[in-house]
């Protein structure tokens, strides 16, 4: 039951999805996405013909076993806890469980592409004063950071969609969950921020998600604003951008998704959903 809710997008990026739609003003799309499976599913047993009094009457449920959860429910709250002895404590440790559970373009989306360069690890975004990302040594709370990039290419007279997936490993859950907190902070001091290489983004809005409501994480947030580069179609023509983290424990996924000329908002917020439930799938995979 657990995959399959992950990668239905269901739970933390689930939630986030909903969320998204009403921050960016997508809420006309909101009709066109799927539902969840139903808490209903109890199986049916139906009374044979002529054999009255055998048995219950047809279409009245099955007792269900006491203590147990019907068929087809969804879980209320986010239940998993990491194996001790799989959670790393060492930069080592760190390193192979990054590389073990990052996504490669197969496992985000099919068509999906590697960017050039696909993969960096070993350091830190760092936002300035002045609003401008630059990379920094990892701080000392940090075992490793791993970074993926991975794109969705042009095609039928759209354009290329950005994407990336960083796996962030901590000390331990406290500072794991400090830099969840901490994070939303960014996008209210800097709503407009300089990505270099001519990448900027404008009007970010963030949220964290209640924590009732996240499914497959410990605790979850979510970004969206506008996209702007030369290869986007410059200022004249900003693009979408998602952006949602994650912590499991010690371990903190982030992914982003740059929008592209033909494609909706609600476009972008699918593929995040669907790359985000895969990478927190295969961090507990991982961890158990």
């Amino acid at each position: 039951m657990r995959r399959a809710r992950a990668l239905t997008g269901t739970g933390a990026l689930g939630g986030a999805l909903v969320a998204s739609l009403l921050l960016t003003g997508c809420g006309k799309d909101a009709g066109g996405v799927e539902p969840g499976p139903g808490t209903s599913g109890t199986a049916v047993t139906a009374t044979p013909s002529g054999t009255a009094g055998t048995g219950p009457p047809a279409g009245t449920p099955a007792p269900v076993p006491s203590g147990s959860t019907p068929p087809g429910t969804l879980p209320t709250a986010y239940t998993f806890t990491p194996d001790p002895a799989r959670v790393p404590h060492t930069a080592e440790e760190a390193r192979r469980f990054t590389r073990a559970a990052a996504l490669d373009p197969d496992s985000w989306s099919a068509g999906m592409v590697r960017h050039d360069p696909y993969e960096g690890g070993g350091d830190r975004p760092v936002l300035s004063a002045d609003c401008a990302w630059s990379r920094g040594p990892l701080p000392a709370d940090v075992l490793d950071s791993h970074t993926r990039r991975i794109d969705m290419p042009a095609k039928d007279g759209k354009g290329r969609v950005l994407g990336s997936v960083t796996l962030t490993v901590h000390r331990d859950v406290a500072a794991a969950d400090r830099d969840m907190r901490d994070t939303v902070q960014q996008s209210f001091r800097c709503p407009d921020q300089d990505l270099g290489g001519g990448q900027f983004l404008r009007g970010l809005m963030s949220m964290h998600q209640p924590k009732e409501s996240v499914l497959n994480a410990d605790a979850s947030m979510f970004e969206s604003g506008k996209f702007i580069s030369a290869e986007a179609g410059g200022p004249g023509a900003p693009q979408g951008y998602v952006w949602t983290k994650s912590r499991i424990g010690s371990v903190v996924m982030a992914l982003s998704v740059k929008g592209a000329q033909g494609y909706e908002t609600r476009d972008l917020l699918l593929l995040a959903a669907e790359g985000g439930a895969k990478a927190l799938y295969r961090i507990e995979l991982e961890l158990k």
